[in-house]
């Protein structure tokens, strides 16, 4: 074979690999993006998802917080039906101490 033809062998590998090599890298490069943008949704769904949790945490403190006084409250109404109703006996504190004594 001539010498002609190796060279055009040669540079015909020598393009076929840099075509190889672009390509290749342009298939990464994708993938690349495609990674960052699935990673961007997931951060953007974990922001919603702690907004949304901190919410919930916020209003189930307000609702402990209005059981807690309902709970004060219906426990004073039923001290003062105890003090108005004639059948049940009442103490005081001071009437306990001079029980104790």
């Amino acid at each position: 074979m001539d010498t002609w033809v190796w060279i055009v062998i040669a540079v015909a590998v020598v393009v076929v690999l840099a075509i190889i090599a672009l390509a290749a890298r342009r298939s990464r490069m994708r993938r690349l993006e495609e990674q960052r943008g699935e990673a961007r949704e997931l951060r953007q769904q974990a922001e919603t998802r702690a907004q949304e949790a901190d919410e919930r945490r916020a209003a189930a403190e307000q609702m402990a917080q209005r059981a807690e006084a309902d709970r004060r409250e219906a426990e004073m109404t039923a001290q003062r039906a105890n003090e108005v109703d004639p059948d049940v006996e009442t103490t005081s504190v001071d009437e306990e101490e001079r029980a104790r004594s």
